[in-house]
């Protein structure tokens, strides 16, 4: 029996080991050739240390690039975005959680049907909606189709709700409070862990997204980080170092949130399956 448990435990870790591998090796790719020259590039191994650290392949990046611009844009598109994608996820929750009406369960059905309809089907009709209303060629034009509530954070956001004692919510009406005092006051602080989750979940989709920034924002000065880098593939085509500066430039700003949030990501998680 110990000896079926130690080769079980064993080969846990050695899928585990396998698996870090996979994940961290492009990544320790892309930052040892960042700091390499072109011509080191081309003529050394992917995994060779450079012969000197390059931090030029940086300055070029983020000066020629207009990474400065792109994480200007990012940032605003990013903290509208989740602050209207929160608040619109957990205010439906709210009320799906807490009352009962007749379209009720429709409306649920609704949402789980927008689910199944892929989204470059009907790229045609928003487009022309985004255009009809003025807001083609703004950062507004991705706002609005970010702030969109996914049926990810509704049922992660219910799955909290439920924990939360309907009580509570009594003895507020009693004190005098209303429905939004009620959600302001007392569900919207008691669902730090899930929004902390879907801050990240979803915000990794919005920071990264580049679609939508290329399609409605053409504009050079309304470049976000994903199409700053796109433009790369022009005037620095062949020279993979500034390029691949430019990604770890990207990924930078997300591993640090993500690892200062870890924590609360895991809670979310592991409470919403309770």
């Amino acid at each position: 029996m110990k000896r079926g448990l130690s080769i079980g435990k064993a080969f846990q870790y050695l899928i585990l080991a396998v698996g870090a591998i996979v994940a961290i090796l492009p990544i320790l790719v892309v930052f040892i050739g960042s700091f390499k020259s072109n011509n080191e590039f081309l003529t050394t191994g992917v995994l060779s240390l450079p012969k000197s650290l390059d931090f030029s392949n940086y300055k070029t990046a983020f000066v020629s690039g207009q990474m400065l611009t792109g994480f200007k844009n990012t940032l605003i598109i990013f903290g509208i975005s989740m602050v209207g994608k929160l608040l619109l996820g957990s205010m439906f929750a709210y009320v799906m959680s807490r009352f009962d009406f007749k379209l009720k369960k429709p409306i649920m059905a609704l949402f789980m049907l927008a689910m199944l309809i892929p989204g470059i089907t009907s790229q045609v009709a928003t487009f022309q909606i985004i255009e009809g209303i003025g807001l083609f060629n703004t950062i507004w034009s991705v706002i609005l189709l970010n702030l969109g509530t996914d049926v990810i954070s509704i049922y992660v956001f219910l799955q909290y709700l439920d924990e939360i004692p309907v009580s509570l919510d009594e003895s507020a009406f009693l004190d005098g409070a209303n429905y939004f005092g009620i959600f302001w006051r007392i569900i919207l602080p008691n669902l730090k862990a899930p929004i902390v989750t879907m801050l990240i979940i979803s915000g990794v989709g919005v920071y990264n997204d580049f679609y939508n920034p290329f399609l409605y924002m053409p504009d050079r000065n309304l470049k976000v980080i994903s199409t700053a880098l796109f433009a790369f593939k022009g005037p620095y085509g062949t020279n993979w170092p500034v390029i691949l500066a430019g990604v770890i430039i990207v990924i930078l700003p997300i591993l640090i949130v993500f690892l200062a949030l870890q924590k609360y990501i895991y809670n979310g998680v592991a409470g919403s399956v309770k």
